[in-house]
């Protein structure tokens, strides 16, 4: 059987392992395709490389089509995101200095007090320089949340940086940076270097953040139906080998090859487990669900977070918050979710929106098919998004 080839580019972070998965595992094969797997040095690389067609197809940040559905920075292209590849999955680290600063004003570290770490932040007093992989970014989003109601408003009580993730433990050993969010492993490189300490995983201020999608210029799928069916289907398999098998050293394997994030496998496997070292001493923290690629319908596209993104860009950037919402929610493409995985057996959700940040456990909710348990979505500030009133 001959292959349909499709180039899809990624950024060597853990949460691409879906893409990896899908073509080093057979699933990709299983649909006819083979997937070249393309690494970018920088997701604004990744993104223009998407964008004017050098690939069809990539590993992006999620609020990234929502960004390009707003018209701002500086692409003009429409891009959907088909899915989502991941949840959650990224750290904010700090430089060993500012944590000495920061458990002499009463952080504990514990990895899900995100309310005592912020004020903790606030009481030292600092300038923050802090570092994310792109403007357009969860990261960046969590860090503007979390740190301004923490007393930490940006631009006057911090400086955001971009750092390709790759380089983030290279910035804060620099003294370019004091802190960071990025997706693992890099985080946990930063620990290995010597210069870092991991505060906060970053669920534990959106407990249920959507991370990377995978995304496809519109016009593309418009125009190669069964190309994107096929892609999709078989990405959705690999999540599901993720989410419902005991594949993640496997998966850790596969993710060191040089090819992709060329690290030692115990690293990489720290994000796949939850349990990660939070400093020099070999301190541990567990964190259940540090990343998932599958349960709770982690893979769907909903566009009420589309809407919690655009609206919190919105604000920030003094667009109407309302038409931004409404441009963000056909930039997640739940139609194409339904169509292409529904019949290869996906749970799909009753609805295309809900509520974020209130749901406080596992609780179960309409499904057009199959039962399915949404888990736990809170804020760390207790604040519970409506789409419907986009606040």
């Amino acid at each position: 059987m001959t292959l349909a080839r499709l180039s899809v580019a990624f950024i060597p972070l853990t949460d691409a392992v879906p893409l990896i998965a899908a073509a080093e595992m057979g699933f990709a094969q299983e649909e006819g395709l083979a997937l070249d797997l393309v690494r970018a040095p920088s997701w604004s690389s990744l993104r223009d490389m998407l964008a004017f067609g050098a690939v069809e197809a990539a590993h992006l940040l999620a609020p990234v089509p929502v960004a390009m559905s707003l018209g701002i920075g500086g692409v003009a292209s429409e891009v959907s995101a088909l899915m989502a590849l991941s949840v959650n999955g990224t750290v904010v680290g700090v430089s060993n200095a500012l944590a000495a600063e920061l458990q002499g004003a009463g952080a504990s570290f514990d990895f899900t007090d995100a309310a005592a770490a912020g004020r903790a932040l606030a009481q030292t007093g600092r300038a923050l320089r802090v570092g994310v992989p792109f403007p357009f970014s969860m990261q960046a989003e969590l860090l503007y949340y979390w740190l301004a109601a923490s007393g930490l408003p940006a631009p006057q009580s911090l400086t955001v940086r971009t750092v390709p993730p790759p380089l983030m433990a290279d910035a804060l050993a620099a003294g370019e940076i004091d802190a960071f969010c990025v997706g693992e492993p890099w985080g946990s490189k930063s620990v290995e270097s010597g210069f870092g300490t991991l505060l906060l995983p970053g669920k534990a201020i959106w407990s249920f953040a959507p991370e990377k999608v995978l995304a496809v210029r519109t016009g593309w799928a418009e125009e190669n139906a069964d190309l994107t069916g096929r892609l999709m289907r078989a990405v959705w398999k690999a999540g599901r080998w993720l989410g419902t098998g005991g594949a993640r050293t496997t998966a850790a394997e596969l993710l060191a090859r040089e090819r992709y994030l060329d690290l030692a496998p115990d690293i990489i496997d720290r994000a796949l487990t939850g349990r990660l070292v939070i400093n020099a001493r070999g301190e541990t923290r567990d964190c259940p669900g540090f990343v998932e690629f599958y349960q709770g319908a982690a893979q769907f596209p909903w566009r009420s977070q589309a809407a919690w993104i655009a609206a919190q860009m919105a604000g920030r950037l003094g667009l109407d918050a309302e038409q931004a919402m409404a441009s963000a929610r056909q930039s997640f493409r739940t139609d194409l979710y339904r169509r292409h995985l529904g019949p290869a057996g996906a749970i799909l959700p009753g609805a295309s929106e809900k509520t974020e940040g209130g749901i406080a456990e596992g609780t179960a909710v309409s499904s057009e098919s199959g039962r399915l348990i949404l888990t736990q979505n809170r804020f760390f500030d207790g604040r519970v998004f409506d789409p419907a009133r986009g606040i």
